[in-house]
């Protein structure tokens, strides 16, 4: 199905039928990623006295609780309230949910013990465009990030400079296949989370950030549709689905 979309006084055609998820599905397995020290997720049913929420068990209906975190379990969006004092939610800061985005790929540059997604590089990556949403994969790219854990492995990150150019050029949607764009254990500065949400200064409310995304090798860098999604979560981060469409 065929659809247009007036993006930046722009039009922009797809097909809806094609759509590219970039999320990783939150299982209670092995099997599902896990970083920030916390074990996997768990989806049990529900028990009350002598009665348990699975049908094989009896019951008419499933009827699972989950138990999981957002950061650490899969596909999430966050706003600005990840970091802030006050309460912000991201179902508040997300009231738009198609955006023409951009996809690069990037390979970390190792400085001592730490690999680094330094401004050069986007610089280099994006050559002049500015657009709405930035999808950044990193390399080497593997299936094995859908169930990583990353807990004590120092992941890449971005650099602070480069979070800051992207919030100059106006990219208000960031999305990237690490739990973080920050260093896994960096004393809680926070940096690049810092500069791309202009926080404290002038706190950019309405911008996000999505973490733990898998962007499959046959997503072909260049320009997209996003349609970005999250569960309604009166919370500072929410599951999230976003998904990919190529221009026709």
């Amino acid at each position: 199905m065929k659809a247009t979309f007036k993006i930046k006084e722009q039009l922009f055609t797809v097909d809806l039928s094609k759509p590219l998820d970039i999320s990783i599905p939150l299982e209670a397995s092995k099997d599902n990623p896990e970083a920030w020290y916390l074990d996997a997720p768990k989806i049990e049913p529900v028990k009350l006295d002598d009665w348990v929420g699975k049908v094989s068990e009896g019951a008419a209906v499933n009827f699972n609780s989950i138990y999981f975190n957002p950061h650490a379990h899969g596909t999430h969006t966050e706003c600005v309230g990840h970091i802030s004092e006050g309460f912000h939610s991201v179902n508040e800061a997300l009231t738009e949910f198609f955006f023409l985005a951009e996809v690069i790929s990037v390979a970390p540059q190792t400085v001592g013990d730490d690999q680094i997604i330094p401004k050069i590089e986007l610089l280099d990556l994006l050559k002049g465009k500015q657009p709405e949403a930035l999808v950044i994969r990193t390399l080497p790219n593997t299936h094995a990030k859908r169930s990583r854990k990353y807990s004590n492995t120092n992941w890449p990150y971005l650099h602070e400079e480069a979070a800051q150019y992207l919030k100059e050029l106006g990219v208000k949607h960031l999305l990237i296949d690490l739990p973080s764009v920050d260093k896994e254990k960096d004393d809680g500065l926070l940096l690049a989370h810092r500069a791309f949400w202009n926080y404290p200064q002038a706190p950019r409310y309405e911008a996000t950030i999505t973490e733990f995304i898998y962007v499959p090798n046959d997503v072909k860098d260049g320009s997209y549709l996003l349609n970005l999604q999250i569960a309604p979560f009166h919370n500072d981060a929410s599951p999230s689905k976003p998904v990919l469409y190529k221009f026709l």
